[in-house]
């Protein structure tokens, strides 16, 4: 890390500097899902099974409305990846200066979409009306904090783009103990219901943006702009767009066959509805480290992309498949003796029969899907560093294909299957989408010069 802050990762070790990243934004990630597990034990605790299932039925219209905007964020960081892997610090300031424009512009209208339309969704997904209140007093905070959520994402995005991921898990340590904080006095203390845990992470996640944007401020001199810089352009503008969009969309396609999924979850009652809520949020929690692997490989290919060195990129590729499957078999050893208890958290256990369906069937989903975590590990690691590699339209049709997966269950073999058909969705879906991201890897690598016939060398500077 130079005095600037900013990190280059295309000189020295590829495994060093991909653990050294990532292990700060797997924190990261980390306390992001605890901002979610807090909610979910603190509504399942206090407020009852038709509490945590109302919260639990909206987790497919969230990811689809914030996975839209996280993704749109994340592909906006690439080309200030590529630029600063190229040194041209004039045109990553004027990309930065163009993704405020678009950013707000973005965040201004999905939030008044989705604040909107938020009891037509929930209707539109069947929500059982014994939970229908607790699911909108809920979503429809979640919805309002969008700009706070692209205010984080799109700067922390840019801080990781220059190398620097230690720094945005510090404020989301600080916000997330906030959270806490704040989902106990509003709950528990102000009665404020379910809405109470969403006023607790939108107020969180908005002091993690602000602490972001402070830091820029203050640390990266490279990031200093100017009126020029701030000028909306359209050929940055367009760029900007091409990378986001596809990303976005992307989270928002594999979202809608989870929206179908989630559909026929609420017809099997409230019981299946709060089990799954349970076992994602343990199986989201354990998946932290994939979605970290691949928030490393976009940036890393970023940077060795606008360096001219294809090689780092596939050695990069190699290192984060070791890393990915010794972990799947360390946490499926662990959950298969611990994961029933981890789910049970976000019960009452004084309701012992609810705890004893509840808690099984949250098990079985837990365990089918960490049974496929290699499967997973494939679909983050491949996507994203496709995506580094400036081919962000391939992110789209791999979604499609787990948006066809999820379709197919939810619509097809739940009805006939039942809940073994909800716990196979996933896993499902992710063989799909590998099916098609390897040889996309292939394609995309071939295109930027890297020849897969002979074996992949270090080149000098990795030694160092």
């Amino acid at each position: 890390m130079t005095k600037s802050g900013t990190r280059d990762l295309t000189v020295g070790t590829p495994m060093g500097l991909i653990l050294s990243f990532m292990l700060p934004l797997l924190f990261g990630l980390l306390f992001q899902q605890f901002y979610s597990m807090v909610d979910t034990v603190v509504v399942g605790k206090f407020l009852g099974v038709e509490a945590l299932a109302g919260v639990g039925s909206t987790g497919s219209v969230n990811f689809l409305v914030l996975g839209l905007c996280n993704g749109v964020c994340a592909g906006f960081a690439i080309p200030v990846a590529q630029k600063f892997g190229q040194k041209d610090f004039e045109g990553l300031r004027k990309f930065v200066g163009n993704m405020i424009w678009l950013g707000s512009i973005i965040a201004l209208v999905v939030t008044l979409t989705t604040t909107v339309l938020c009891r037509r969704i929930l209707i539109w997904m069947d929500t059982p009306a014994d939970t229908f209140d607790y699911a909108y007093n809920y979503i429809w905070v979640i919805f309002l904090g969008i700009p706070a959520t692209m205010l984080y994402n799109l700067l922390s995005g840019i801080i990781r783009s220059l190398g620097d991921s230690r720094t945005p898990l510090v404020f989301l340590i600080l916000s997330s103990l906030l959270n806490v904080v704040l989902d106990i006095v509003f709950i528990v203390t102000f009665r404020m219901g379910v809405a109470g845990a969403g006023w607790a992470t939108l107020l969180s996640q908005l002091i993690s943006g602000v602490l972001c944007l402070a830091y820029m401020v203050t640390r990266f001199p490279v990031l200093h702009l100017n009126r020029e810089d701030l000028r909306l352009r359209r050929v940055y503008a367009r760029h900007l767009l091409n990378m986001g969009l596809p990303m976005g969309l992307q989270y928002s396609i594999t979202a809608i066959g989870s929206i179908l999924l989630q559909t026929a979850v609420n017809g099997l009652g409230a019981n299946a509805m709060a089990a799954v809520t349970a076992g994602n949020k343990v199986y989201m929690l354990c998946a932290c480290p994939y979605d970290a692997i691949g928030t490393t490989a976009a940036t890393f290919a970023g940077q060795n992309l606008g360096a001219g060195k294809p090689e780092r990129i596939h050695q990069g590729v190699w290192d984060c498949t070791i890393l990915g499957v010794a972990y799947a078999a360390i946490i499926y050893a662990a959950m298969y003796f611990f994961g029933r208890d981890l789910c049970l958290m976000f019960l009452d256990t004084k309701d012992t029969q609810a705890v004893e369906v509840i808690g099984g069937l949250s098990r079985q989903f837990l365990l089918v899907n960490l049974a496929f975590y290699v499967p997973l590990l494939f679909v983050n690691l491949l996507r994203f560093t496709i995506q580094g590699l400036g081919f962000s339209e391939f992110a789209v049709l791999a979604g499609v294909f787990e948006m066809i997966a999820r379709g197919v269950f939810g619509l097809c073999l739940v009805p006939l299957l039942g809940f073994d058909a909800v716990c196979y969705a996933s896993p499902a879906a992710w063989v799909m989408a590998d099916l098609f991201l390897f040889p996309a890897y292939v394609h995309c690598m071939k295109k930027r010069g890297f020849s897969f016939r002979k074996q992949p060398t270090q080149p000098p500077e990795a030694t160092v």
